[in-house]
Order: C-alpha cells, then sequence, then structure tokens
C-alpha cells in the first residue's frame, strides 16, 4: 500500500539510520538576481524574524521576495542619488573644475540615500 505521498509522485531515500526520509525539493522559478540589497534583507529576515524567513523558504517565494527588495532598493538609490545630486547643484561642471570636491559630495549623496534605503526597504516586512 503507497502513502498519498508516493501516490502523488513523492520518493524516500533510505537513511543510514535505518529510517526512510522524503526527498523534498522546493522549486524557485524566479530566477532575478539576488545581490546586495536582497542579501542584506535576507540577513535582515534571518535574524529579526526568523519565522517569517523560513515560511518563505518552504513555500518557495524567498528569492522572489529577495528580488524584489534588491530591486526596489535599487530604483529608490537611482531616485533618491538624482534628487540630491538636483538639490546640491551638483553639476557636470563642478566635477569637471573641482573634481575631489565633485566626488566628496556624491559620496555622501549615496551615504544618506543607503541609510533611507535600509531604513524603508531593508529592514521592513
Amino acid at each position: 500500500m503507497k502513502s498519498l505521498f508516493e501516490e502523488l509522485g513523492g520518493t524516500y531515500t533510505l537513511g543510514k539510520d535505518g529510517m526512510y526520509y522524503p526527498n523534498l525539493l522546493v522549486e524557485e522559478t524566479d530566477q532575478r538576481p539576488i545581490e546586495k540589497w536582497g542579501r542584506m534583507h535576507r540577513e535582515y529576515l534571518k535574524k529579526r524574524h526568523p519565522a517569517l524567513y523560513q515560511r518563505l523558504m518552504l513555500n518557495g517565494t524567498l528569492g522572489r521576495h529577495l528580488a524584489d527588495a534588491n530591486e526596489r532598493a535599487m530604483e529608490m538609490l537611482e531616485n533618491l542619488m538624482a534628487q540630491m545630486v538636483r538639490q546640491e547643484g551638483i553639476t557636470e561642471q563642478f566635477k569637471a573644475e573641482q573634481p575631489m570636491e565633485w566626488v566628496g559630495r556624491m559620496n555622501s549623496c549615496r551615504s544618506r540615500a543607503e541609510e533611507i534605503i535600509m531604513e524603508e526597504v531593508i529592514n521592513t516586512l
């Protein structure tokens, strides 16, 4: 007599201890990259919300969730940088005239934008 698991196509593997263990595979269909921001969000979920992390992983939706967070963060970084550069009057002419000052101001804008992203995208559910 087959178990329901076997009737649905499941298989078992015999362990060294003589017990049969189900062969479970979680199929992740989303192939979008999980870059810096997605990895940071994964660490946040692991540390602060382990139950949610486990649920997403078991449902097979963790990759999609992390890729979505990564894309939101990248888009937000691009928009914030454009706004800050415009507000501070950082131009190509300024870059040509004072390159070291330009680098300092751009780094400052990027740091502030990344802090905002950490609070609004990465360290949230």
